[in-house]
């Protein structure tokens, strides 16, 4: 090929920009000596561009013969010095940091080696950034921006929700078109989801280690690509084809008013350690990029667990990652982000630091800052366990309730102060950094670990198919009582499965916080026991969607529990509970913890453990929500009997202070919801069975 012009162009923006009449290219590298733009012909060809225009250590060039569709690389001369943590091969084809789209693959060949494979060049084993358009017609989209009190996630995979799904066309399935079909939206929305959170979908690799064993990254936490969809989600093959197809998909959620949140891997990057492959970072500049060992620079600081950690003191590195979300929200139109192991990104030093360079520049965004933020608070280093610390703007996965949650209804010990904090919005984590319960991502399963279902019926883990003698993933289980190994026909351990799995969606969907549901777990998806599904892309993570028939009654009450959530602001309260009277000289308060015999809970007895049942009185007239009009809601009331014991437990409705009758609304000895109706006059004693909760409604005064 042959290019006739090459002019100047522009420092900025970073990465290829296509702009109808031609593209501009720009590299940052501070350690290189010299920089060749690699224009590469779909026979695998190269034709090398010398880059002479720099600014401020960005290399740069404008083709005005370049349009959307061309497959581009680097090649970066500068010094190769490994104590000195530089890597610089020219024989290496680089990928663009910021590119928006790339194609081919990587097929494990020594060239991609930064040691082993020096000066061989690696055209040909490597992918190949792709220029994409960047015009797309959103028509009349509109984020949905709905208020984080209204919130319900659902955690999905892109591929995981549809690869089986008998209604959608086999050549959608596994995509972005796939998950935007109307079938998958339809049983969302029917569900009564709010947001869908995606499991990774920028750019990732697939590690040459899981591949020789014939297993894929499946979960796709092996980012190099932090602007480019995934191509392997792309059900249209073409180069760039994906970045058109995931904004199609977006759109189509918004216009059923459901929100869209990219789980985000800005702490590491797939280059792994001083062993792994050179993509692009490392090639580029890596001292720039990465964290390395301060007396032997050869080797790379890692509070992930995979390699490596993203150098977020330096200030282009802080400037890639803010690059990347503001494309996604203003080009992509995403409405949020999970950042997996947020902790790296607070460490300045060693120490996780709340006041870091990353949050004070996400603070001050104006558009990052007006998304949904939520954080994975911990990370393997020390003091990477950071519940609770993060800034304001910010929610957080709360690691506490899922622990809490699940110890109750297996019957552990522990207080039940913490399981009421954990059911009213952990208000002893968030509220002293002036926030509100939304700061809670309320969940009690989550992509790493035991589905619902498996949570219930295993008591070891079964990662056999992993590869690594079931060594890998949570050691175990902790022991549920009605946990069986293997299938049973014992109707009775059966049916006390089924019930755990209603009393900890109940439990989720009626506590203050944003909940959070697992992708299947509304229809009791299993992993057959395997907690560590990373290297499974199979049915043993897929969703199997016959569950949805099998278990329809699971389904509609899942849809029931939202439905009532969505219906009663006292079960999505925007401020904490305060325990006073909502008016002055009344007696009763926002919310009260009562015995099973109806009388407000002692010292005594919130150190008597589980065994005896809780109940827990919510006030519906203490809710500060408006309605359109600016009037304060009076919500209905509600008293909620957990009984983790396995015996039944005798509650007496409280006396008429608090109601003079009411009404069951949830059983989860049952799948009816709401269950048969009847008055129940203050005082009158009922059974609530044993692993069970009742949820009844205020009906008078």
């Amino acid at each position: 090929m042959a290019t006739k012009l090459v002019w100047p162009g522009s420092s900025y923006p970073l990465g290829a920009s296509y702009d109808g009449a031609g593209t501009n290219f720009s590299l940052f590298s501070e350690i290189a000596e010299a920089v060749e733009l690699c224009l590469i012909a779909k026979d695998g060809t190269e034709e090398r561009i010398q880059l002479e225009e720099v600014d401020g250590h960005v290399w740069h060039c404008y083709l005005p013969t370049v349009s959307h569709g061309q497959r581009y690389g680097y090649r970066v001369h500068g010094p190769f010095d490994l104590a000195a943590g530089h890597r610089c091969d020219p024989a290496k084809l680089l990928l663009d940091p910021y590119g928006k789209a790339f194609a081919g693959d990587f097929d494990g060949h020594i060239s991609l080696l930064s040691e082993r494979g020096y000066g061989i060049d690696s055209l040909g084993h490597t992918m190949t950034s792709v220029v994409v358009n960047p015009f797309f017609d959103w028509g009349n989209d509109r984020q949905p921006k709905r208020p984080y009190h209204e919130t319900v996630i659902y955690e999905a995979h892109v591929k995981g929700m549809t690869a089986t799904h008998p209604e959608v066309p086999e050549e959608l399935r596994g995509t972005y078109a796939g998950l935007a079909h109307p079938v998958i939206i339809d049983h969302l929305t029917k569900l009564g989801v709010t947001a869908i959170e995606l499991m990774p979908v920028h750019q990732f690799l697939q590690d040459q280690v899981l591949v020789d064993q014939g297993l894929r990254n499946y979960w796709g936490y092996n980012t190099f690509g932090f602007f480019a969809p995934h191509h392997e989600y792309a059900a249209n093959t073409k180069p760039g084809a994906a970045v058109a197809e995931f904004k199609y998909m977006v759109k189509a959620f918004h216009e059923a008013g459901i929100e869209v949140i990219l789980d985000v891997v800005y702490n590491h990057t797939a280059e792994g350690n001083h062993q792994g492959p050179t993509i692009n970072f490392r090639g580029i500049d890596n001292a720039a990029y990465y964290r390395l060992i301060e007396d032997d620079r050869r080797f790379y600081k890692d509070y992930t667990g995979t390699g490596n950690s993203l150098n977020v003191r330096n200030p282009h590195t802080l400037q890639l990652i803010m690059d990347s979300l503001r494309y996604w929200v203003n080009e992509m139109h995403v409405d949020g982000f999970r950042f997996d192991l947020a902790a790296t990104l607070a460490r300045e030093l060693h120490d996780v630091d709340r006041l870091s360079a990353f949050f004070d520049l996400v603070q001050q965004d104006p558009v990052v800052s007006q998304v949904k933020l939520i954080a994975e608070p911990w990370d393997i280093g020390e003091g990477g366990y950071q519940v609770g610390n993060f800034p304001g703007l910010w929610s957080e996965w709360n690691g506490k309730y899922r622990d809490t949650v699940r110890d109750y209804w297996r019957g552990e010990p522990a207080t039940l102060g913490e399981f009421a904090s954990r059911l009213t919005g952990s208000s002893d984590l968030y509220e002293t950094t002036g926030r509100r319960p939304h700061a809670s991502i309320n969940f009690i399963t989550a992509h790493d670990g035991f589905t619902l279902n498996d949570l219930v019926s295993y008591n070891e883990k079964h990662n056999w198919a992993n590869g690594e003698n079931n060594r890998d993933g949570e050691s175990h289980n902790r022991s549920w009582n009605c946990g069986v190994e293997g299938p049973t026909d014992d109707a009775e351990i059966l049916e006390l499965r089924a019930r755990q799995r209603r009393n900890m969606l109940t439990t989720l969907f009626l506590s203050q916080g944003v909940p959070m549901l697992l992708h299947g777990d509304e229809m009791g998806r299993t992993q057959h026991g395997n907690n560590n599904t990373y290297c499974q892309d199979s049915d043993i993570a897929w969703m199997d969607w016959s569950f949805a028939e099998k278990n329809r009654s699971l389904v509609d009450f899942t849809s029931e529990l939202i439905a009532l959530r969505k219906k009663h602001p006292v079960f999505r309260r925007r401020r904490f509970f305060e325990g006073r009277p909502i008016r002055s000289g009344e007696e009763m308060r926002d919310i009260a913890w009562l015995t099973p015999s109806g009388d407000e809970m002692t010292f005594e007895d919130w150190d008597s453990g589980f065994g005896k049942g809780l109940a827990v009185f919510l006030n519906g007239e203490g809710i500060h929500e408006p309605d359109q009009r600016g009037n304060r809601i009076v919500d209905d009331s509600f008293l909620l009997c957990f009984n983790a014991h396995h015996d039944p437990v005798d509650f007496a409705t409280p006396n008429g202070t608090y109601a003079r009758s009411w009404e069951v609304v949830v059983d989860t000895t049952t799948t009816a919801v709401p269950a048969a109706k009847s008055d129940i006059d203050a005082g009158t004693v009922i059974t609530v069975e044993a692993r069970s909760l009742v949820v009844l409604r205020k009906v008078s005064d």
